[in-house]
């Protein structure tokens, strides 16, 4: 079943109506003909619209609503994922499978270890490439979101953002204590909207965990072996959806 996301202002009652590159490739990429079942989300509501295509024009594609599906297919907490800059093209990656193991949005973040500096327009480009990638992840993953990626922030900022997040969390290669890795990561709870705050190649800088710390940001473990980057936050993620899948 192929899903497509469209704005809420596409569906109207049973009438949805398809537009922009989706259009090409409905009929020229998937050669889909009319009377056949698709799957469209609004990225807002959660809900799956199972709908038949009507009619295949230049522009748009026209759509008659079936029925629709509240299944659940979202985490029941909000997970933010705080990633600083990593080197090469690894932000896709990591943002794809971000995605795919349900984060709600994804922030970058310019720490001082960051290798990669991106001065205004160019972050601007870089953001709007991954929202791409972003909505790409949510279709094949078919979830009903298509997850945020956000403007590049300092560090200040993404704290700021989390204050009132009820679980903070930093891996950092000098904290111990895989029970209190567990201990926290089991009180996660469906309802509440956890931070997770992943460094650069180079990790951390003290200064920077000193400060995340005193915005109530806990230091945990993820083993004794040190992680990449973009596996520190697969694993913590991987970890977080097993807590919260029924």
């Amino acid at each position: 079943m192929y899903q497509f996301f469209v704005e809420p202002w596409q569906i109207q009652d049973k009438r949805i109506v398809i537009t922009g590159s989706d259009v090409n490739h409905i009929k020229n990429v998937l050669r889909m003909k009319p009377g056949e079942e698709i799957a469209v989300s609004n990225g807002v509501d959660g809900k799956e619209y199972r709908c038949g295509i009507e009619e295949l024009g230049e522009e748009e594609i026209v759509c008659t609503l079936r029925f629709i599906k509240e299944d659940g297919l979202e985490l029941p907490s909000r997970i933010y994922l705080f990633q600083g800059l990593p080197k090469a093209d690894k932000m896709e990656l990591i943002i794809q499978k971000a995605v795919e193991l349900g984060a709600y949005e994804v922030v970058p973040v310019a720490t001082k270890r960051a290798v990669v500096k991106l001065d205004e327009k160019k972050a601007k480009a870089k953001v709007a490439r991954w929202q791409g990638i972003a909505e790409a992840a949510a279709k094949q993953s078919k979830r009903r979101i298509v997850p945020r990626v956000a403007d590049v922030m300092s560090l200040k900022q993404a704290l700021e953002k989390a204050k009132n997040m009820e679980l903070k969390l930093i891996p950092y290669e000098l904290a111990d204590g895989m029970e209190k890795t567990k201990e926290l990561i089991s009180s996660l709870k469906p309802g509440m909207d956890a931070a997770v705050f992943i460094g650069p190649e180079g990790g951390f800088e003290e200064s920077e965990i000193k400060q995340a710390m005193e915005a109530g940001v806990i230091p945990i473990t993820l083993g004794k072996r040190i992680l990449r980057t973009e596996t520190a936050g697969f694993t913590i993620l991987s970890w977080m959806m097993y807590q919260l899948e029924e």
